[in-house]
């Protein structure tokens, strides 16, 4: 969850994400909760000033999940989010993850998508690391203006290499591209406002500077510590992190504080791991780059709220 303008409380956003889960049916675009995920902000232009330069694919796994890139609101400006989904088991795995963008809701309520159920979807890979996908221009139908377009059709970029990437179907040690076909052909406007002429890579300024990858949003955990796994960028290479007690569905206080080191350093866009030992309840655990310009000052807020619930009942032996 991020903090950038004035946003619906947390309730009121898991409700229209639930409200919009139940449209899966008709085919309606899922991730949609109000006129704030079609544009961009009006302080922002249609490009972003992330501080993220490098774009790592993920590695090859054999795990039972897909993985989803989602677009989300940060500071003045929209950035992708990287989500793992349980994975359906007859899909081919880059149909599997892009259909899952276009038709399923996002785990986190603050992410959001524009795409729409299409008609027909297809993939294919080339010998030469290029990722061909055919969808159907009703996929397109959602209107937006051009920064979100733009990092829609970002979202499909990352979202087709990442799951080509863990599936092992392409080589890491070339930049894959991913060639967008509509309808079978090249050339097509997306949203109205994407020229897909040529081949794309992954624009690596479009990444969130700052995002939470587990614990997922609204999960319980049984033991401790609680281990809080992410990835991010700053100019001094630390973050900071916080943990405030959910009441009534809202953040309140902040109990603890600290910071945690990127090991790849400053200006270098990469993992971090802490470990956290509270009390049991809810809390919303977040992390950012710390703006030395403002007291108090939080650059590319991400928070997830999590659940600590002690031990797992012991069954029964019979």
């Amino acid at each position: 969850m991020r903090r950038g303008p004035a946003r619906p409380g947390r309730r009121a956003r898991l409700a229209a994400a639930l409200a919009a889960a139940s449209l899966l049916a008709t085919g309606c675009t899922t991730g949609i909760r109000n006129h704030d995920d079609t544009v961009m902000p009006t302080t922002a232009g249609a490009q972003s000033t992330s501080l993220v330069t490098s774009a790592p694919l993920e590695t090859a796994t054999a795990g039972q999940t897909i993985p989803v890139y989602w677009l989300g609101h940060s500071d003045s400006s929209v950035y992708l989010y990287r989500e793992f989904l349980a994975s359906p088991t007859t899909d081919e795995p880059i149909v599997a993850s892009l259909e899952a963008m276009m038709t399923r809701s996002p785990k986190d309520p603050d992410y959001f998508s524009v795409w729409k159920k299409p008609s027909r979807l297809g993939a294919s890979i080339s010998a030469k690391n290029v990722i061909t996908v055919d969808v159907s221009s009703d996929a397109f139908s959602q209107t937006v203006d051009a920064g979100i377009a733009q990092r829609a059709v970002a979202q499909l970029v990352y979202t087709a290499t990442a799951a080509a990437a863990m599936a092992g179907l392409i080589n890491p040690d070339s930049t894959p591209q991913v060639s967008v076909l509509v309808d079978g052909h090249t050339g097509y406007k997306a949203f109205g406002q994407v020229s897909l002429d040529n081949p794309q890579t992954r624009d690596p300024s479009l990444l969130a500077p700052v995002w939470i990858i587990d614990p997922g949003n609204d999960s319980t955990y049984h033991a401790l510590p609680l281990k809080v796994d992410g990835q991010g960028i700053s100019p001094t290479g630390s973050l900071t992190w916080s943990l405030a007690k959910v009441v009534d569905g809202k953040a309140g206080r902040v109990q603890q504080t600290g910071t945690v080191k990127i090991p790849k350093g400053p200006d270098q866009f990469g993992p971090f791991s802490f470990n956290l030992v509270p009390p049991l309840g809810t809390y919303e655990i977040s992390v950012f780059i710390t703006d030395p310009s403002a007291p108090g000052g939080k650059v590319g807020v991400d928070s997830k709220v999590v659940t600590l619930a002690g031990p797992s009942p012991t069954p029964a032996r019979k």
